[in-house]
């Protein structure tokens, strides 16, 4: 379901201020809002003014590893201060950047805020290229903004904004590890595998076959980890050397989406010899995470996306790897359509309720937010 093939619901009015969401870098329970006139752009710049964007675990990702990879420099703020990237849709609504124009949507890469200063470069038809100077040395995936020809449904905008940024993470993960014939083994461990990132990693592990998927997660989220049809079996945090718990003999390959240091020792404790690699991908438990423990087998390795996409890239060449991409993401898409809830949370005092309930993991597990700061 590509955004550019719907047409759109409804058009906006420019918020006349901008507000910015942030959040305490060493402790991102502390947030405040700012408020102050929206920018004017400079020569060759564009003004955007976001109109919603997904909020989920993947975004608590970039804000607990943002000084260790970099995240909090995308979008700096104040000293201390840091505002959360997130991907979603906005329209141009100043434009002093040759080629691009007025009234535009676009598809990208966002911080919390009401309106984003890009400056445009390598412009074409289907996208152009923030290319100030603090973002030149940042992986280019991220700088990366899409021209939306032709809108589509809020909810199939909604839709996009929620899952396909981590499909394509999940999609390079599935990638990279067939290519590295799952390190010998034909058991794949997912951690948080309530996790949206978790989910479509299964459910593509699934479609490739010949590979067990064990779902790890709560006895909360168990039931419906199993629902969705993508895991062979799941494995609750507080079973993992039960009766039904992890087979310590069998070669393995753990996948993390969580990060909570407790479940790496017990699954490290565990299987133990039988681990043929760790991986850790991602931070829902981010409070819980621990750097530079020893643990049991291989130690976990950090998988970062825009390395693996400009592999990828490099090999397919930029059409090829979009053509790869999203064949793939129309299949999950028929599937995650039948679980997935879209909440939308409007204004900055809803934003910040919402954001404190994916900080605190309390969104179940079937939903994810849409959020906007304009009311």
């Amino acid at each position: 379901m590509d955004p550019s093939s719907r047409p759109a619901d409804t058009d906006r009015s420019p918020n006349p201020r901008c507000i910015q969401f942030e959040v305490r870098r060493d402790d991102m329970r502390r947030h405040r809002v700012e408020e102050g006139p929206v920018p004017e752009p400079g020569e060759g710049e564009v003004v955007l003014q976001l109109d919603h964007a997904a909020l989920t675990a993947n975004n608590i990702t970039y804000g607990a590893f943002g000084d260790v990879m970099g995240y909090w420099n995308f979008f700096p703020a104040d000293d201390g201060w840091g505002r959360v990237p997130v991907w979603g849709f906005a329209d141009v609504v100043s434009s002093r950047a040759e080629g691009i124009v007025d009234g535009e949507r676009v598809y990208g890469y966002f911080p919390m805020s009401s309106h984003l200063v890009v400056t445009a470069g390598r412009v074409t038809p289907t996208g152009f290229v923030d290319v100030a100077a603090h973002r030149a040395s940042l992986p280019p995936v991220y700088n990366q903004y899409q021209r939306i020809a032709d809108r589509a449904t809020a909810q199939d905008e909604h839709v996009h904004a929620v899952l396909r940024p981590l499909f394509t993470t999940s999609f390079l993960i599935d990638d990279w590890l067939a290519g590295q014939d799952v390190f010998g083994a034909r058991t794949v461990i997912i951690a948080s595998a309530s996790s949206k990132t978790g989910l479509a990693l299964a459910a593509l592990l699934h479609a490739r076959g010949g590979i067990e998927v064990i779902g790890l997660t709560s006895a909360r989220n168990a039931a419906f980890v199993g629902s969705v049809g993508y895991y062979d079996r799941v494995v609750t945090y507080d079973d993992i050397a039960g009766a039904d718990g992890l087979d310590a003999s069998a070669p393995s390959v753990l996948v993390d989406m969580g990060g909570d240091a407790a479940v790496l020792a017990a699954v490290h404790g565990h299987v133990g010899d039988s681990l043929r690699h760790s991986c850790q991908v991602g931070a829902t438990h981010w409070e819980d995470v621990r750097f530079g423990v020893q643990l049991p087998g291989p130690a976990p390795a950090m998988f970062f996306a825009p390395d693996h996409v400009q592999r990828r890239v490099a090999d397919w060449g930029g059409s090829g790897f979009d053509e790869r991409v999203g064949a793939a993401w129309d299949v999950f898409l028929t599937s995650a359509g039948g679980w997935l809830d879209i909440v939308e949370a409007s204004g900055a005092d809803a934003v910040a309720a919402a954001f404190d309930e994916v900080l605190d993991g309390r969104v179940p597990a079937n939903q994810a937010y849409v959020i906007s700061l304009d009311a």
